[in-house]
């Protein structure tokens, strides 16, 4: 019964959030800084987990293909296929999950610990569009481009592991990464990114929104959101894995 009551205060919420904006100049100049502070400052992260991920996927691929009837090349199709279907989407995910999910939380839960946001309503603004939709429009919009530039970087970081370590050649990795490409394999990939930017901002903001107490339940409702989040872009991701892909 509490799944369900909580279940029912997050639509209640997302039905005020989505509700129509007052003043939509506000909104517009608000979704600017939270794409700035939400998506353009996790740039460096995202490329950071690319290059490893991208490179791991390489050798570990090499180091464990000894059949001489496998052609080399494989290795290249399967560090391009793993960054394009799983990494750069799902893994990038979980990893914007705990350091944009617990920003929202935290952020929100002060506010209302503070009682800005009871301010807010005495004002006659309404609280919960002003605060998350914002957030919410930011991730969904820059996100994907996050998955872009972590394709291209865990590829080009596969490439980098393979030449510098001699377990592939350049032209073995790049000729890998040309076959048999499938164009759909991206747009899977950026659905998937933009259910999970939906998620990875409203969850925790729910959380945040409706905290009471201290700093102390601000903490623990930051954890309930990244916790709670990341379990819904695994369930997520095999649900939309099954009806794009099946």
């Amino acid at each position: 019964m509490r799944i369900l009551s909580t279940f029912g205060n997050y639509i209640l919420l997302m039905r005020r959030v989505f509700s129509k904006p007052e003043k939509v100049k506000v909104y517009y100049k608000q979704t600017l800084q939270e794409i700035e502070n939400l998506g353009i400052n996790s740039i460096g992260i995202v490329i950071i987990i690319s290059v490893f991920m991208g490179a791991v996927i390489t050798l570990q691929t090499r180091y464990n293909l000894e059949n001489p009837l496998i052609p080399l090349y494989l290795i290249g199709l399967t560090a391009r296929d793993s960054m394009l279907l799983e990494f750069s989407s799902t893994i990038v995910g979980l990893i914007l999950a705990g350091k944009v999910g617990s920003n929202v939380a935290s952020e929100i839960g002060h506010m209302r610990i503070t009682e800005q946001i009871d301010a807010l309503e005495i004002m006659g603004i309404n609280s919960a569009s002003y605060l998350i939709l914002p957030k919410i429009i930011a991730a969904v919009l820059f996100n994907p481009f996050l998955t872009i530039i972590s394709m291209f970087v865990g590829i080009a970081g596969g490439w980098l592991a393979s030449v510098t370590t001699g377990a592939l050649s350049s032209a073995d990795y790049i000729m890998g990464i040309q076959y048999w490409f499938i164009p759909f394999y991206i747009t899977y990939s950026e659905i998937k990114t933009i259910v999970f930017a939906f998620i990875i901002t409203s969850v925790p903001a729910f959380f945040g929104y409706y905290v009471q107490g201290g700093a102390l339940e601000v903490g623990k409702a930051s954890t309930k959101g990244v916790v709670t989040s990341s379990i819904l872009i695994l369930l997520f991701n095999t649900i939309l894995t099954q009806l794009l892909l099946a």
